[in-house]
């Protein structure tokens, strides 16, 4: 049967070749699928790297396309009179209709091979994801098999080609108009949600996203059979036309209607099954990631997860429901009995509403919904609970979705990245249950604790209490930690060969002061066989206090405990939206460090354009590098302020001197790259008349750095995921190779090639003059390094000083007045583990810049954000969340491009599908003329 199935689906697919029958319709869909492609969806102002203008009609266009490439396959046999011929030839109506089938499914799949020059053009201008291409591919051939199906059934029902034409238009039509939001912004979503699942639009759009969904796929499969059946049956009664009914023919018609009837009823057994499915998205975007399942597996208590969704809420909402429900669903797989997954709408349970309001804090957002004939107000709930023990997390729809503005009124809704916010939350209730109780319980290898102590007779007189005050502390946590806490006491004084290695690790013994140099030994060490902890000595000597420091140590081993981020920034900084963000996996603490000291909790220390520290100020943050700690250092040798202009003034850090003797240099000057971002500015429009209209247009602003591809260090992961960068207003920044030989250098971001610096404070650009750029081009260009990491060994700035004791002189034989903060002794040098982070843009995080960056680009832009939330995961060694948002859907953007290339590429995708249809009329002209000369030599033999 198959050969008779592939001689009809060639001699179909021949056919409309002899005709200007595929010419006309692979032309109207090429130019049509273009026009939409780079008009009608505005792929350049769009200004992201992805297909999704090629598919965002394809659902609509195949409908009036494939109606028109069916409507004669069966009408135009029966008025020809030729279909008693097929209908009596020696072929099953099988091998007849599937050979139809087959003939103009191959046409489709010819006219979308034409359309590949366009995700190969996006390919080249910006980072794409192939796995939604494919997956627009495969759901479009689906969809048209699914159409050319339905198309050749109507045509079996008439003779008339314009009826079939209309007919097919309107069915495919309704079953697209079912999951559209028109219709199904009329009902609730439960039943909008079952409205979509009978949609062909809706199905469409959900397998684009780049995931093969089984039963997205067999949706389209079951259409398919269901409209082939009806063909065959229709057929089948013709060939019966005029002879009395026989039980064959009953029988005939029953088996076709089981067999349609089960082809739809396994849609129903399959829905419940959506854990069958394939990402094709790079990095399993709308797959559970391997760090999820890590938190669910730390799970002890019941988790609770749930769900409160509205059936009636706002339309841009409704669609996102149905994703989010698929996600939790797979929470619940992943966390077997211990994660329950519930999902309640408020409204129809006061009971539930009374709970979400009083235990959560969870009440209805009044959305405002507009149509074409009124305005109303919806009260909805678009909220996520996580719940663990006593501590639980809320999720609303601020924290789920992302709004981009795609014209003057029209918004696009998705998904942010769902996995991320709620595994964080997840972690959040876990790090909370955790905090209350035993800090030791988490830890995934035993603790030695090395306390390095002189012996009592060498030890000062007036500290005799505060080495009480450690032995009472280190046995309250030896009891607490059980076999999970060792503890050594070493006295270097009587092992010379400790002494040389702590001393050649920056470890010193103390004094007590300058009158009574007798020194003595008293630091202390955690470690648990990978990583090593310095653990300060606290200010006060108390019992309390050695316990908080060493319980804050301990917690830094824990991969369960929230890690603190100590933050120093001016008063008049803006950092609203950075302190949100890190308060997503950290905690956030403010600092001015006055006191020369970083306090013991702190995990890492966060510098945001400090303005002329002083040298207790350089002293404390020189102290927590040579303590083992990461510092990121967020700075430029200009202040940008955003007002009715951009102005730059110089600014001193108060840290110049400190970074060059680790021979680091920020500045001079601020770089500008033209491979830039885009300045949002006011431009005046003529109208005619003498009038004028001000709109805004995005210009290029080269004080925008666009890093991207080899701009962003491949080494790190924390940079690497994110795929491209805007940093506004960044100083040049320079690393010492003499000086760094025994250091690990990493470059974490550069400009491209074609940058240049200026030391200019006027910072706003004059296009009238300038018009490519707004400035005066420079003339000497290089590629300049924008971020740097230094890791390893530091030998400390304050070498052999304390500026805390600075103007201090004890009288001899005087306890110290504030404790152990004037006996501590700098440390001289870091551990391997110290790293330094200095990135040359204090605007990179600043509130007025992120608003600005957003505004250029239409989106809530937060790769700045995402930059300092990856690079504070994996300096803390939390990889798991960094895994999670690295693999979220961020924005994919082109490459910068004046508008002449950007015409280029266009008219070039034109031309290939010009040249593609000429290869292809070459193609057929060159087989006619064959058969013709195989037609010609037949006539001559005979």
């Amino acid at each position: 049967m198959w050969r008779d199935v592939l001689t009809v689906a060639r001699r179909e697919l021949a056919g409309f070749f002899t005709s200007p029958v595929a010419f006309l319709f692979v032309g109207a869909f090429l130019a049509i699928t273009l026009f939409a492609f780079f008009w009608g969806e505005k792929f350049f102002a769009r200004n992201v790297a992805d297909v999704r203008p090629l598919f965002q009609w394809m659902p609509l266009l195949l409908i009036f396309l494939v109606s028109a490439l069916t409507m004669r396959a069966w009408a135009e046999e029966r008025r020809a009179g030729t279909l008693e011929l097929l209908l009596t030839a020696p072929v099953s109506l099988t091998a007849l209709v599937l050979g139809k089938f087959l003939g103009a499914l191959a046409l489709v799949a010819i006219a979308l091979v034409l359309t590949l020059p366009l995700p190969l053009t996006v390919a080249a201008l910006g980072p794409l994801d192939w796995g939604p291409v494919v997956g627009g591919y495969v759901a479009a051939l689906a969809l048209a098999a699914a159409y050319i199906a339905l198309g050749l059934w109507v045509s079996s029902r008439t003779d008339n080609q314009i009826v079939s034409l209309i007919l097919t238009a309107l069915i495919a039509g309704g079953i697209y108009l079912l999951g559209a939001p028109a219709l199904t912004d009329l009902f609730g979503h439960r039943v909008g949600e079952w409205l979509r699942l009978l949609g062909t639009g809706s199905r469409f759009n959900a397998i684009t996203r780049g995931v093969l969904d089984l039963r997205d796929l067999y949706y389209y499969l079951s259409l398919t059979a269901l409209f082939l059946i009806l063909n065959q049956w229709s057929l089948a009664r013709l060939r019966w036309a005029g002879n009395p009914p026989t039980a064959e023919h009953r029988r005939y018609t029953l088996t076709a209607a089981l067999l349609a009837l089960n082809a739809l009823a396994a849609n129903f057994w399959l829905h419940p099954l959506h854990i069958i499915r394939l990402d094709l998205t790079a990095g399993g975007q709308y797959t559970l990631s391997e760090a999820t399942r890590t938190y669910l597996r730390q799970v002890q208590e019941p988790l609770l997860i749930r769900g409160y969704f509205s059936a009636n809420t706002h339309p841009l909402l409704a669609p996102l429901v149905p994703q989010l429900r698929d996600l939790l669903q797979e929470y619940a797989v992943a966390g077997g009995e211990r994660v329950r997954v519930e999902f309640i709408d408020p409204h129809q349970d006061p009971q539930q509403e009374e709970e979400a309001a009083g235990r959560y804090g969870i009440r209805p957002v009044p959305f405002q919904v507009a149509s074409k004939y009124q305005a109303s107000v919806v009260n909805s709930y678009f909220d996520i609970v996580v719940a663990y023990g006593d501590e639980y997390q809320t999720l609303g729809f601020r924290d789920l979705i992302e709004v981009k503005a795609r014209a003057e009124g029209d918004f696009e809704v998705t998904l942010r990245n769902p996995e991320y916010e709620i595994t964080r939350a997840i972690r959040k209730v876990l790090t909370g249950f955790q905090g209350g109780g035993n800090p030791f319980a988490a830890l995934a290898r035993p603790l030695t604790l090395t306390v390095y102590l002189s012996a009592p007779q060498r030890f000062p007189t007036q500290l005799q209490a505060v080495r009480q005050a450690l032995q009472e502390a280190i046995e309250e946590l030896r009891k607490q930690a059980g076999d999970r806490l060792q503890v050594q006491f070493l006295d270097p004084d009587t092992d010379a060969a400790l002494a040389k290695r702590l001393t050649d690790e920056g470890l010193r013994p103390l004094v007590t002061s300058l009158f009574d140099p007798k020194p003595f030994w008293f630091h202390l060490a955690l470690s648990d066989g990978r990583q090593n902890e310095r653990v300060p000595l606290p200010a006060k000597p108390e019992k309390e206090e050695f316990r908080r420091n060493l319980e804050a140590a301990v917690k830094r081993f824990s991969p369960g405990y929230l890690k603190t981020v100590a933050v120093h920034a001016p008063p008049t900084a803006q950092l609203g939206l950075l302190r949100d963000a890190l308060e997503e996996s950290a905690r956030w603490m403010d600092v001015d460090l006055r006191d020369g000291e970083v306090p013991a909790a702190a995990d890492l220390l966060l510098l945001v354009s400090p303005e002329g520290l002083d040298r207790r100020q350089r002293f404390a943050v020189d102290q927590f590098l040579m303590r083992g700690g990461t510092v990121i250092l967020a700075a430029a040798p200009m202040d940008v302020q955003l007002s009715h202009t951009i102005a730059a003034r110089p600014v001193q850090t108060g840290l110049e001197d400190w970074l060059a003797h680790y021979g680091v240099k920020i500045g001079p000057g601020l770089v500008l790259d033209p491979r830039s971002g885009a300045l949002p500015i006011p431009v005046e429009r003529p109208l005619g008349g003498g009038l004028t209209v001000r709109e805004i247009q995005l210009a290029p602003y080269p004080y925008i750095v666009d890093v991207r591809g080899d701009g962003l260090s491949r080494d790190l992961p924390a940079v690497a995921a994110l795929g491209q960068l805007s940093v506004p207003w960044v100083a040049p920044v320079a690393v010492d190779a003499e000086k760094n030989k025994a250091r690990r250098v990493t470059v974490l971001l550069q400009s491209s090639p074609d940058a240049w610096i200026s030391d200019r404070t006027e910072l706003l650009p004059n296009y009238r003059q300038y018009r490519e750029l707004g400035f005066v081009p420079g003339a000497s260009r290089a590629r300049q390094t924008l971020a740097v990491m230094l890791e390893g060994r530091f030998e400390s700035a304050f070498k052999g000083e304390d500026p805390r004791r600075d103007g201090e002189a004890p009288a001899q034989g005087q306890p110290p007045a504030g404790g152990l903060a004037d006996v501590a002794r700098a440390i001289d040098s870091s551990p391997e583990s110290a790293r330094l982070i200095v990135i040359g843009s204090g605007s990179l995080f600043a509130d007025p810049a992120l608003r600005l960056l957003s505004q250029a680009l239409g989106t809530n832009y937060r790769k700045p954000l995402e930059f300092a939330l990856n690079l504070v995961d994996w300096s803390l060694e939390d990889p798991g969340l960094l895994a999670i948002r690295s693999r979220g859907r961020y924005v994919r953007l082109l490459e910068p491009m004046p508008p002449a290339r950007q015409a280029l590429w266009e008219y070039a995708n034109y031309g290939f599908a010009a040249a593609g249809l000429a290869l292809i009329w070459l193609f057929v002209r060159q087989r006619r003329a064959a058969a013709a000369r195989r037609h010609q030599l037949m006539l001559q033999g005979a």
